[in-house]
């Protein structure tokens, strides 16, 4: 007889995580979170903190991180937003939650590579080529 069990469908499902700031969130973060999600059944989302965008790369937000969190949760691909407060956690954030496969969009294409050595796939997924924060961001200062 088999019974059902919610704690080995948790074990066995396949974690996926990426990072970002996600601030004006456009389609081309939605296809990246579609199609993250695509490629397991758990997608995490590391979000950066106001104070890492701000102090290591120099970004201020439109948004506030509770702001963007809030957005983020509510997209059906995502199933839980993380802060961001560091570069280095990335190897801490994958073995903390048990991720299969690393996302980044193709701009970080091979930054990421040392987290094989973690035991995870890293993916870099092509952006949406015609939409950006920075164009967005750009274009309204032209108006």
């Amino acid at each position: 007889m088999f019974y059902y069990s919610k704690i080995s469908e948790v074990y066995f499902m396949k974690r996926i995580i990426t990072y970002g700031t996600f601030d004006l969130l456009h389609y081309g973060h939605i296809n990246l979170l579609q199609r993250a999600k695509a490629l397991g059944d758990y997608l995490v989302v590391v979000l950066s903190t106001d104070e890492f965008n701000w102090n290591e790369k120099q970004k201020k937000c439109y948004f506030t991180y509770d702001q963007r969190k809030k957005l983020l949760e509510a997209i059906r691909y995502v199933d839980l937003v993380i802060p961001e407060t560091n570069w280095e956690q990335k190897k801490t954030d994958v073995h903390e939650y048990h991720i299969d496969t690393f996302v980044m969009g193709d701009d970080w294409k091979g930054k990421f590579d040392y987290l094989k050595d973690e035991g995870v796939e890293v993916v870099y997924l092509s952006r949406t080529p015609e939409i950006s924060t920075t164009q967005i961001k750009t274009d309204l200062n032209n108006k």
